[in-house]
């Protein structure tokens, strides 16, 4: 008996995530449902595809071959399936976050274009704090929003938000902590310096900066440490925790928000893209 999609898609979904739990939010299905797919699959193939690890599940020597195969079969059913769809037309404007990783736009765009090539892109990369009141103003389509509590629109994801500085640095416990903070109005400058008051703490602002890019650049310079979400961390770069003596700090929510009065076919061809994009990279971050 040949594999169906749907136990396809289970076991690329479990080997991108490494364990069940996850593999079955991004699915929206139980464990079970997910278990017993699985369960089919290697009964159509007649091998095992996973060992279970410590930390989860981790693809056998046969799941780590037929991984490949698996993918590009789904491609391809997910190909013809659309063969006959009327491709989208039209305008949408999208709100991104600029703290939000290259990476995971780029894959996010990408998709889109490859099934939208017909639609108008408008990528609009600045603070989140202000897209709420653009997407209900009608000046957005779409906006990925977030902040440290309830985010409006459907939620995307959680993220851990770290104090981090230039790699091989040793912060001085006995002098303030030179910060480097974005120069805005929002929730973000707020969260070191609230933190560090809170545990009595001194700082002094070492940079001020306009974007997240500007920010990266001054923390991994050594000019001054800084807080990032952590899918901001790459090289160069090294996170700080308590021993350390900095205090923990708030998860960062990420939603998607959708218009009213926004193109709901676009809105809704982009906000899975951005998902997509999203659980892709779940398991590296």
């Amino acid at each position: 008996m040949l594999p169906s999609y749907e136990q396809l898609r289970a076991f690329v979904e479990i080997a991108e995530a490494g364990n069940l739990t996850l593999a079955a939010d991004r699915l929206n299905r139980t464990q079970s449902a997910i278990s017993v797919q699985l369960k089919k699959l290697e009964t159509a193939i007649g091998v095992t595809l996973f060992e279970r690890g410590a930390r989860g599940m981790d693809l056998s020597v046969n799941g780590r071959k037929f991984l490949p195969a698996a993918r590009r079969a789904l491609t391809e059913l997910e190909r013809a399936g659309r063969l006959f769809e009327v491709p989208l037309a039209g305008r949408l404007r999208v709100g991104i976050p600029d703290d939000f990783v290259g990476e995971l736009l780029e894959r996010a765009l990408a998709e889109f274009a490859a099934r939208n090539p017909e639609v108008e892109t408008v990528v609009a990369s600045s603070c989140a704090s202000r897209y709420p009141d653009l997407v209900r103003a009608g000046e957005l389509d779409l906006a990925v929003c977030s902040g440290p509590g309830d985010v409006p629109g459907d939620f995307l994801m959680s993220e851990p938000t770290v104090w981090c500085c230039r790699e091989g640095m040793a912060p001085d416990p006995a002098v303030p902590v030179p910060l480097a903070l974005l120069d805005r109005s929002c929730w973000w400058p707020r969260i070191p310096v609230e933190a560090l008051d809170a545990i009595g703490r001194s700082w002094r602002k070492a940079y001020l900066g306009a974007s997240f890019e500007s920010l990266i650049s001054a923390i991994r310079s050594g000019l001054a440490i800084g807080v990032l979400p952590s899918s901001c961390i790459g090289p160069g770069l090294a996170v700080l925790g308590q021993e350390e003596g900095f205090p923990l700090l708030p998860v960062s929510n990420r939603s998607i928000l959708i218009g009213e009065r926004a193109p709901k076919a676009l809105a809704s061809a982009m906000s899975g893209a951005i998902r997509n994009a999203w659980h892709g990279s779940a398991k590296a971050v």
